[in-house]
Parts: C-alpha cells; sequence; structure tokens
C-alpha cells in the first residue's frame, strides 16, 4: 500500500512518506509564457497530472501547485522584436498552455500563480537572504553568493570548482561568476518594479522560491519538473529556500523528455512539434495516450509511426468499452477499486507500462467473455477497466472526452455523419442482397482506416491502424 517514488535528490526509489499524514503537497515548474506549447511541454503537466489523479485514488487530499512565469528575457526579447507588450505575449501564450492542458484532460491546478503577482514576496526573500549572508546587491542586481551556501549542487551532484554558472546580460557586480542573480537591474524600456535596491524584475529562480512558500509554506512534499531543470533552476531554488530558512521539498521528481533524432523537442532548435496542430490531425485522448502512457522518466522519440501504434492500441480499448456499454444496455460505472496488479504497479514509481499492460489483459479477458455471451463477466471487467482508465485520464466515457466530442474539438461528430451515409448505403446493398457492393464498401472503409462491425444495433464503426 506504500507508494514509492524515484527521488532525484537521493537517486533512488524512497517510500512516500507524507509531512501531513493524508495530504499531499505538490510544486511544478510550469510554463515559461514566450511561445505556443509543443507536446513536450504538456508532457510534464501530464506526468503530474497522472501523479495527483494516483495520490487522489489512494485517498490522499492533494494540493497542486503549478506556476506561469510571465516575465523572463525571452518574453522580453519577444516583445521586442514583435513591437508588442511583454505582458500580451505572455497572457496569449498562458492561454495557449492551458488550452493545450485542458484539450489532454489535465485537471486544473489548485493554484496556478503568476510571477509578476509575486514581487513582495520576493522582495522578502532577498531581505531575507541578505541579512542571512547569503546575498548582496551590486549595480541595482541582487545576486546568491553560492559559496556561503554548504549544501550548493548536491542535487545535480556537480563539483563546484568545476561550475560554469549560465549568466545574463547586464548581471555586473558579482563577488564570484559562479553566483547566481535573483534580480536583475532594469534596463530602458523593459518592465521593472520598485525595490530597496533599484528598479529591475526578478531572476528566474526565485520565482519559484517565494511562490513555493507562499502557497506551499516552508515545507513541502513534492518538486517536480522536467530533468533539464535540474541545473541550474532547480539547484538555485534549494539555495534560495534553504538559505532563507525553509526545508522546502522533501522529494525532487523530474520527468523526461519528448525527443526528435535524439534531440530534446525545443522551439530553439526548431524540432517542436505544436499542440495546437497536432489536435487538428489526432483526437486529444489519443495523444494523452501516447505521451502518457511511457513511464515518466523514459524519453519518448516522436514519429507518426509511434502515435499510429497509440492510436490502435488506443482503439482496441476503446472499442471494448463501446461493445459492452452496448451489451449492457445502459453505462457501466467504474468499480470503487482497481485490480490489485495495477494498483501494485502505479505504487512502483507510478509504473504506466506495466499498469496499461493490466488494462489490456482486462480487456481481452472482458472480449473473451463477451465472445462466450458473458454479460455479468463483461461489465465485471468494463467496471475494472473504467477504473484503471479514470486514474491514467483515459476513460472515454468521462465527461471531459464527451464534452470535448460534443463541442466537436475531435471531428469526430462529423467523421460519424460521413460515414453513418456511406454504411447507409451498405445497408441498403445488404438489403438487396447485394453483398459484392457491400463487402466493397466495406473493404473501402477499411482501406481508409475504419474497422466496421456488424452488431445486433446496427453496424458499428471504430478506428483502426491507419494504412
Amino acid at each position: 500500500m506504500t507508494i514509492r517514488l524515484y527521488d532525484t535528490s537521493a537517486r533512488q526509489i524512497r517510500d512516500f512518506v507524507p509531512l501531513t499524514a493524508g495530504c499531499v503537497s505538490i510544486y511544478l515548474c510550469g510554463a515559461t509564457v514566450q511561445a505556443a506549447p509543443h507536446i513536450g511541454h504538456i508532457r510534464s503537466g501530464l506526468n503530474f497530472d497522472i501523479m495527483r489523479r494516483w495520490f487522489e485514488h489512494r485517498g490522499y487530499d492533494v494540493t497542486f501547485v503549478r506556476n506561469v512565469t510571465d516575465i523572463d528575457d525571452k518574453i522580453i526579447t519577444k516583445s521586442a522584436e514583435q513591437g508588442r507588450p511583454w505582458w500580451a505575449i505572455g497572457y496569449e501564450n498562458e492561454r495557449a498552455f492551458n488550452a493545450g492542458y485542458d484539450a489532454l484532460g489535465c485537471l486544473p491546478p489548485t493554484y496556478e500563480p503568476r510571477a509578476t503577482g509575486h514581487i513582495p514576496e520576493m522582495i522578502e526573500m532577498m531581505r531575507g537572504l541578505i541579512e542571512r549572508g547569503h546575498a548582496y546587491a551590486a549595480d541595482g542586481n541582487v545576486y546568491f553568493d553560492v559559496r556561503s551556501f554548504p549544501g550548493y549542487l548536491s542535487l545535480s551532484n556537480q563539483d563546484l570548482d568545476d561550475l560554469r554558472q549560465p549568466s545574463g546580460e547586464g548581471e555586473t557586480g558579482k563577488r564570484d561568476q559562479r553566483d547566481f542573480a535573483m534580480w536583475k537591474a532594469s534596463k530602458p524600456g523593459e518592465p521593472s518594479w520598485e525595490t530597496p535596491w533599484g528598479r529591475g524584475r526578478p531572476g528566474w529562480h526565485l520565482e519559484c522560491s517565494a511562490m513555493a512558500h507562499k502557497y506551499l509554506g516552508t515545507a513541502f512534499d513534492i518538486h517536480g519538473g522536467g530533468i533539464d531543470l535540474i541545473f541550474p533552476h532547480h539547484e538555485n531554488e534549494i539555495a534560495q529556500a534553504k538559505g532563507f530558512g525553509d526545508a522546502f521539498a522533501k522529494y525532487w521528481v523530474h520527468n523526461g523528455w519528448v525527443t526528435m533524432s535524439g534531440e530534446k523537442m525545443s522551439k530553439s532548435l526548431g524540432n517542436s512539434v505544436l499542440v495546437s496542430e497536432m489536435v487538428k490531425t489526432w483526437r486529444p485522448i489519443v495523444l494523452r495516450y501516447y505521451l502518457g502512457t511511457p513511464h515518466y522518466r523514459s524519453m519518448i522519440e516522436y514519429s507518426e509511426d509511434a502515435l499510429r501504434e497509440a492510436e490502435s492500441a488506443f482503439a482496441r480499448i476503446e472499442g471494448f468499452v463501446q461493445r459492452v456499454t452496448e451489451k449492457a444496455g445502459e453505462t457501466v460505472e467504474p468499480a470503487a477499486e482497481v485490480p490489485p496488479a495495477f494498483a501494485e504497479a502505479m505504487d512502483d514509481d507510478l509504473g504506466v507500462p506495466q499498469a496499461l499492460a493490466i488494462v489490456h489483459t482486462t480487456v481481452r479477458q472482458g472480449n473473451s467473455a463477451l465472445a462466450a455471451d458473458d454479460k455479468e463477466a463483461a461489465v465485471s471487467r468494463l467496471a475494472e477497466v473504467r477504473a484503471m482508465l479514470g486514474v491514467l485520464g483515459l476513460d472515454p466515457l468521462d465527461d471531459h472526452w464527451a464534452s470535448e466530442s460534443d463541442r466537436g474539438d475531435d471531428l469526430h461528430g462529423v467523421v460519424d455523419t460521413l460515414v453513418r451515409l456511406v454504411l447507409d448505403q451498405r445497408q441498403s446493398a445488404r438489403e438487396r442482397k447485394d453483398w459484392t457492393s457491400a463487402d466493397a464498401i466495406r473493404d473501402q472503409l477499411n482501406q481508409s482506416g475504419l474497422v466496421i462491425e456488424d452488431s445486433p444495433a446496427g453496424p458499428r464503426w471504430t478506428l483502426g491502424p491507419r494504412q
């Protein structure tokens, strides 16, 4: 019954013991909103959505914070390039991220704070760090003195003497080039806020330390993000928060990338695939299956073939759900508990691939029950399948996916209307006993990627493997 997670700081899988019994607090580094999201961005949100759902299924009360970085060097650069206000670019892309999260069925966070809404908290943290000897002001900037914090680099396991700290333009007055900026002095034409050390804007790392402190207190359970954030972002967060006196995160959990030709998907590399474009071609629930079912710590190599395989695999699950629902004549509610083997897999560092294998096994058992006309067994298997799919956010009968279909977001309704017209022609041929024409229509539909099944309630179509 114990959930285990791979803790980056411990470099091993650890039993999860919450700070407060029955409660879980999670802080996830969210979007830096300089551009619309690609599927690599959304993968992180999906992985932690599954984590949250599993904790809730296990009976925990989850507080989930996912921040928005709405001021950043890249946003300011885009503002200058496009001749648009920085806040307009940030808000436009924040909405695009939320649309992407929603399209793929992510539950909304408990809190979603913006960096620019927490300048007072950042000033308070900088003042405390200066008083404790961990930070200093210079030329309107405020820097963290990395040598003042003995635990620096313990998360990434680096040697301070070998460190090459990323540094930004205008970061003058450093005592040591490895020190990092918490506050950056203002430049002409750039957004700025007043502080005791002059006007300026926050550094990226300070934002998360301050927001985690405000919404989760001095200590919380899990801090999450992509593996690329381990250094410098998460190392610098730890230094700021612990230097300020917080215990900060008890567990550190990091997800892998979506890659293309072995490289991390990135706008700057020109190899990103936007979510807004993907949902025009692929059903959002299929995208969720594709991005959410590999293990969260693994890399996902993007390819059309892999997407087609995901589409075909999910079609087998969805087809079973539809057939049993039709056979039962009513909606079969999810079981109260998932099968023990599924729970065991999820408890073991969110082993979604192993858990998904249990889903497919249960689907096969249910199909066998249908073939044997054992309605009771088929309904029982469907109840288990729906419980498992609910944890993964993949239940096709969930209101979210039903409402998506109602709004026509995945074009399913349009396709259904067109397919029904062709099926009507096939049915007319069957009634005339023109079996050659009826079979030809079915074969043409199969070639287009549709599987036609004749049932007592009439012909039914599902998506099969694309040709």
